[in-house]
């Protein structure tokens, strides 16, 4: 942690470094020594320190100082940094000013130039000052700090990244909390239309800043280091980080390349209760930290935010085109790119989200919740583990459900949950068909299939569980896929005991194999895939063997 600040103030060059030379004897070891030369400066100076979330435990300051006195700084300098102390250095001649600022500047001491000897004089008085001061201190968060509106889907955006990357952050928002409109101004930003404001421990600022901008700053890494690797992974959720550990470990130079956060769809669930070995449970974010922890271990490079846009086949390689322009080539490639969850397709959907709509379970949105009624629309077992999570926070969960009941989609543990959760609420037969409000979302429409009506009800927040459709769009015309988009691999690609057409090798595709050798596809984003973790893993683990079968022949 930086040391807190004394900070002192003197328009006089010598007085100023023999009062800097003092404080920096006595107390340099616990304390960092800011000096400045006018009230103007050190104002400045005042403002960088809260915007580097820097604490000030001390302002000692002369009183005669021309443009800005020091009962004139004082009184600003304590609207930024309400605790700190405050101490005049006055000549004689301004005591009477000294003391009628202990009222209007809050101020804690006056001494008297000159103040030698420091031991007698100044140190005893800045002792008990220093003491006070750090019995009430509590260190400052340290990490970033996010400065935007509840609705506002850039700020959405960027919460959620950092969030799903695992990344600490303090959220401050600029409706709600004090200080926020204060370091805005402090960053001179122009309004809030530029939000959200992004601060770094380092002092530094990002304003509406790209997933990569913010990745290049805290240093994820979204370049190769190599042109070439032995297995390429495109997709980060359980199947593909599974495959990362299974091919690394067993000698395989790997490189997994994720849009956006390693973890998947997997790594945004509050409480995945039946994976094995995990008898209590666990969060999706704490498996994919784990995941990406131990893929690490064993040397595996892990590219994000990164998108592959292309793939090339220039046998016996194949070359993935990114969305930088870069070329990366492969001997193997798995397609672990899983699945989205469908657009909410409404009138008003598409203007209001990340304004109040989001989909997934927005985890960052939870605390926002507090003491609101929260709707969720889908019922299979993403949408009930959201729903658990949210109850914690909301007043209550309306789950609009449009089957009949929760059994055909959803896990018996879950509906069990559900069940005794008192301020979880099913309704089934329900879907949402319009979604109004101006800045952010304010009602929704319910639509009744029972009974054919329709209802419009107050809403602040309304989260997406509906379907899932594979993000394999950029592999169109390279190899085949199903109708819905979910990649064919193994039996399912041979037609009357025949191979895909293309196909050139003696042997059938292996089991987790695509129509171009070479090419395998594990987790959600295959053809008949079950959509659990646990099979995703199994997938990605198994898919490593047939990738050793294919590079013994390559």
């Amino acid at each position: 942690m930086a040391k807190p600040a004394i900070l002192t103030v003197d328009d006089d060059p010598e007085v100023l470094q023999a009062v800097s030379r003092d404080l920096r004897h006595q107390y340099g070891d616990r304390f960092r020594i800011v000096r400045a030369d006018s009230g103007i400066t050190a104002l400045d100076a005042v403002q960088q320190l809260k915007l580097r979330n820097e604490a000030v435990a001390l302002f000692l300051v002369d009183q005669r100082m021309p443009q800005m006195g020091g009962v004139e700084f004082l009184e600003q300098a304590k609207v930024i940094f309400p605790d700190a102390k405050r101490a005049l250095l006055t000549a004689y001649a301004d005591t009477d000013a000294a003391i009628k600022s202990i009222n209007s500047a809050r101020l804690d001491y006056y001494l008297l130039k000159p103040w030698n000897p420091p031991e007698e004089r100044l140190y005893p008085v800045l002792d008990d000052l220093l003491d006070d001061w750090l019995a009430g201190f509590r260190p400052p968060f340290e990490g970033i700090r996010v400065i935007g509106n509840r609705w506002s889907p850039f700020s959405h955006q960027v919460k959620d990244f950092l969030a799903r990357n695992q990344i600490p952050y303090k959220w401050l928002d600029i409706e709600l909390e004090p200080d926020a409109a204060k370091l805005v101004e402090y960053a001179e930003v122009d309004g809030t239309q530029q939000l959200p404001l992004v601060l770094f421990p380092d002092g530094s600022r990002l304003i509406q800043p790209s997933n990569l901008e913010i990745a290049a700053k805290i240093g994820l890494q979204t370049q190769a280091e190599r042109p070439f690797y032995d297995l390429a992974i495109v997709g980060g959720g359980p199947a593909g980080l599974a495959a990362a550990v299974y091919g690394a470990s067993e000698g395989l130079s790997t490189v997994l390349i994720e849009r956006e956060a390693p973890g998947g769809q997997a790594g945004t669930s509050s409480r995945i209760e039946n994976y094995l070995g995990f008898p209590v449970g666990l969060s999706g974010s704490d498996l994919a930290r784990r995941g990406v922890t131990q893929a690490r271990r064993f040397g595996v490079e892990i590219l994000t935010p990164q998108v592959v846009t292309k793939v090339k086949l220039q046998d016996p390689y194949r070359v993935l085109q990114l969305a930088d322009g870069s070329e990366i080539s492969c001997h193997a490639l798995l397609v672990a790119t899983g699945v989205s969850y469908r657009w909410l397709n409404v009138p008003g959907a598409e203007k209001l989200t990340g304004a109040g709509i989001y989909y997934g379970a927005a985890m960052t949105e939870a605390i926002a919740c507090t003491n609101e009624e929260v709707y969720l629309v889908g019922g299979a077992n993403s949408a009930g583990q959201a729903a658990m999570h949210f109850s914690k926070y909301a007043s209550k969960v309306i789950m609009l459900v449009r089957g009949e009941s929760l059994s055909s989609s959803m896990s018996q543990y879950l509906i069990d949950q559900i069940a005794a959760t008192a301020n979880i609420q099913v309704c089934t037969g329900c879907s949402v068909v319009e979604v109004k409000g101006n800045e952010y979302l304010e009602e929704i429409v319910i639509a009744h299939a029972k009974t054919g009506q329709t209802e419009t009800v107050p809403a602040r927040s309304l989260f997406i569980f509906i379907g899932a459709s594979p993000k394999t769009d950029w592999l169109d015309g390279v190899i085949q896929r199903d109708a819905q988009g979910f990649i064919l691999t193994g039996p399912d690609l041979m037609h009357n005991g025949k191979s895909p057409q293309g196909w050139h090798l003696e042997r059938s595709p292996f089991l987790l194999e695509t129509s171009v050798p070479g090419i395998f596809a594990a987790g959600d984003a295959r053809s008949g895939s079950i959509k659990r973790v646990a099979s995703g893993v199994g997938e990605g683990s198994i898919a490593i063997q047939f990738v050793h079968r294919y590079l013994s022949n390559v």
